[in-house]
């Protein structure tokens, strides 16, 4: 029976099996592993603080998780392949408050970062992000 994410070993859960289904997704794969490359351990690693900080409130993450990808090449459809494939991973795994909150907090970054990507792209001078 599922439960709802409760712990560190749950974003563990649902961060590497996240991933994994981005890593063979046809639309999103080639845009994250040309991105990250060898780096896998320590983006999921860092994703792990992020979701542990979102969802739990244990303060682990630090740092400005929209930089890393304003330059990214990517539309609305990317994000919501991106979204499709989280709210499924969650759904998977997981059923409860924190979970709706996770899927609730992926669809505010997704339009979130989209909206500045396209802020980015269209206007050549630098933000103060």
């Amino acid at each position: 029976m599922k439960q709802d994410i409760s712990n560190i070993e749950d974003i563990k859960r649902l961060v590497d099996s996240f991933y994994g289904k981005i890593r063979e997704d046809e639309r999103l794969k080639n845009i994250f592993n040309d991105r990250i490359q060898d780096r896998w351990l320590e983006h999921l690693e860092k994703m792990y603080r992020f979701w542990q900080t979102v969802l739990l409130d244990e303060h682990t993450y630090f740092g400005s998780p929209f930089l890393p990808h304003s330059k990214l090449p990517v539309e609305k459809e990317h994000f919501d392949q991106w979204l499709t494939i989280f709210n499924a991973t969650v759904d998977e795994h997981f059923t409860g408050e924190k979970a709706e909150r996770a899927k609730w907090q992926g669809q505010r970054m997704a339009e979130m970062f989209h909206s500045k990507i396209e802020y980015c792209k269209n206007n050549p001078a630098i933000p103060l992000i």
